[in-house]
């Protein structure tokens, strides 16, 4: 009922309707309080009331929905403290209480209860207290909200122990002491916010690890002592460190004063040793300067080798062609990994790099090579995402035998393509379900990224399974930017979204229907691709298999089956794993593991929809494939 014009307030005979699974009604007029009927509704999983005008305390009888998964109760007007009852609601996956006049301590014992809790919004009340230690208990919350309060005291050092948590906002409150050395550990990081507290100490040096922090806010605390240089501090942008005075050092750009001994020193020694070091410096540069003149017009000369052009902007390592020709063996069959009609693919090993690399040379031969390379290189200096492969740097030079170079140069995937995974049937390539799962969440991460978080849209236009890279631990990577496009606010409102129609927009099977029709690149396009991807990995089949033709596709293949034949579609090595566990699993938990299979199944059903509009929305996917997932684990315990 949500998003209409309804007035009044919720009936207290509400609490008859004993069937009903879930309450949907946000954005409306609502006025009044919760009735305390409501909690007779037992059989209630989700309750969302947001955006409304309800107001009082929450009814204790709320914590009678012991099957509650998702409570949000977000912007209204209530008030009081937090009841222990809700404890009762375990299964609790979704809690969102922001934006109210909530106050006082939250409870012990509260967050504890919630071991299935992905997301916990409690930002913008009147909260106060110490943040209860059993927050840290939450091994599989994604993102926290604490902002915008009245907590005071430490940061429970446990709360480094939630290695899944990518968002963490805890500004505007009181909180005191130091940041947690243990935050180092929270290695999914992506967002973190301490910024209008009143933390003291030095910058944690853990903090430098998280290579997927793209955001850290210190501003306005007591922080001292010299910033860290590695990481998220390298990044102007993405670290802010306003209003505490006492910080020195850090990288150049920063402009923060210099870290001194507190030893004073002579003024005379310091002037001295100031003379002899630019007399050193000045004979060595004037050195290394004329070396390098007659090295420079010797290459030249020679035509052997050029220096690399920097592509992908100064801040990326420089490559020569004669170092990745030593980086993968002259190109060695042995090392091929990879190829297409693009180019080739190869293992490697960067004297520079302690870890392999994936060196793409691209075949120049084909001219529409060169343009992808130059679209892939302008996308690629603008992304950096823990779901997104990283580059490393790129090479247009010149080979030995006189002939134009380009190649780029990836962080290297152990664990292959997707496509490898879902299609090579052998007992050492197996994905479960919950890993599939954890695939489809983290290249929706990579999707909603680069629609909504780059500083202008990136269209991917070419989503499919060999283009999901997994690395040693199974996390998902997007690669191949080389069909991508940069698509302003501006054109794309204009419906200028492609500067070259021309070109295929992406694979068959996979290609939204209207780019066959002459459509623009848009982000719809790429949440296409993405539905058939899901489609792909739950019935094990390409979008190009030889059953689907005439009227008959994947995703109708897929609609159709919806939700009495789902059986009849399903990846038959999920089957036999369902049967291999029947003698563990009771019935019931055989019923909820279908049912979350249904729902992974509807979600891509939905975003492969043939209508641009009718498309589920790529941060709703998120949302339904989290909660699925949680459920799967929390109420089968089925990995």
């Amino acid at each position: 009922m949500g998003e209409n014009q309804i007035t009044g307030s919720l009936p207290e005979g509400i609490g008859n309707l004993v069937n009903l699974n879930d309450i949907n009604m946000g954005n409306l007029f609502l006025t009044g309080n919760i009735p305390v009927s409501m909690g007779k509704l037992q059989n209630l999983e989700g309750l969302s009331l947001p955006s409304n005008h309800l107001s009082g305390k929450i009814p204790s009888s709320v914590g009678n929905l012991s099957r509650l998964s998702k409570l949000d109760l977000s912007n209204n007007n209530f008030e009081g403290r937090i009841l222990q009852s809700l404890a009762n609601c375990d299964r609790m996956e979704q809690l969102d209480l922001s934006q109210n006049k909530l106050n006082g301590s939250i409870p012990n014992q509260l967050f504890g209860a919630f071991k299935s809790l992905f997301y916990l919004n409690l930002s913008h009340n009147s909260f106060t207290g110490l943040l209860p230690l059993d927050l840290g208990n939450l091994k599989n919350l994604v993102q926290l909200f604490l902002d915008n309060n009245k907590f005071f005291g430490e940061i429970p050092s446990n709360l480094g122990q939630s290695s899944g948590l990518r968002i963490l906002y805890m500004q505007g409150n009181s909180f005191q002491v130091s940041i947690p050395t243990s935050f180092g550990s929270l290695r999914s990081l992506e967002i973190l916010d301490f910024s209008s507290n009143n933390l003291s100490g030095n910058i944690p040096l853990e903090l430098e690890t998280l290579r997927f922090l793209v955001s850290l806010n210190l501003s306005f605390n007591q922080l001292e002592g010299e910033v860290p240089k590695q990481g998220v501090f390298k990044n102007v942008s993405g670290f802010s460190f306003m209003g505490n005075k006492k910080l020195c050092g850090g990288i150049l750009q920063l402009e923060l004063p210099k870290c001194f001994d507190k030893e004073p020193k002579k003024r005379a020694n310091v002037l001295s040793t100031k003379v002899i070091t630019m007399i050193i410096l000045s004979v060595l540069i004037a050195s290394f300067l004329a070396v390098f003149l007659v090295n420079l017009c010797w290459k030249r000369r020679s035509r052997m080798e050029l220096n690399p052009v920097a592509l992908l902007g100064d801040g990326y390592l420089r490559v020569s062609y004669k170092e990745l020709l030593q980086a993968t063996g002259s190109f060695a069959s042995s090392n091929l990994i990879g190829g297409g009609a693009f180019g080739s693919v190869y293992k490697g090993v960067l004297h520079q790099q302690e870890k392999p690399v994936a060196v793409k040379v691209l075949n120049l031969q084909n001219h529409r090579v060169a343009q992808s390379f130059m679209a892939e290189c302008k996308v690629l200096r603008k992304v950096r995402h823990r779901n997104i492969v990283k580059v490393i740097t790129s090479c247009s030079s010149i080979d030995y035998r006189g002939n134009d170079f380009k190649a780029l140069v990836f962080e290297f995937m152990p664990n292959g393509s997707l496509e490898s995974w879902l299609h090579e049937h052998s007992e050492s390539k197996y994905l479960n379900f919950v890993q599939r799962l954890e695939i489809a969440i983290d290249v929706a991460n990579a999707i909603d990224y680069l629609h909504h978080d780059c500083e202008t849209m990136i269209v991917h236009r070419d989503l499919k399974s060999t283009n999901v890279l997994l690395d040693d631990e199974m996390v998902a990577h997007v690669s191949d930017f080389g069909l991508s496009r940069l698509v302003s606010s501006h054109s794309r409102n204009m419906g200028m979204g492609d500067t070259n129609s021309s070109l295929i927009k992406g694979t068959i099977g996979y290609v939204a229907p209207e780019y066959g029709m002459g459509g623009v690149a848009s982000p719809e396009g790429d949440i296409y691709s993405y539905g058939i991807l899901l489609l792909e990995m739950i019935t094990g089949r390409r979008p190009t298999d030889g059953m689907f033709h005439n009227c008959l596709s994947l995703h109708s293949f897929c609609k159709m089956a919806l939700p009495e034949q789902f059986k009849e579609i399903i990846d038959f090595r999920l089957l036999e794993q369902m049967g291999e566990d029947m003698e563990r699993i009771s019935r019931q938990q055989e019923a909820k593991i279908l049912e979350c299979l249904v729902s992974f199944t509807k979600i891509g059903v939905a975003c492969s929809a043939e209508v641009p509009a009718e498309r589920m929305r790529i941060k709703d996917a998120i949302t339904g494939l989290e909660a699925t997932k949680a459920r799967l684990i929390h109420r089968t315990g089925h990995m």
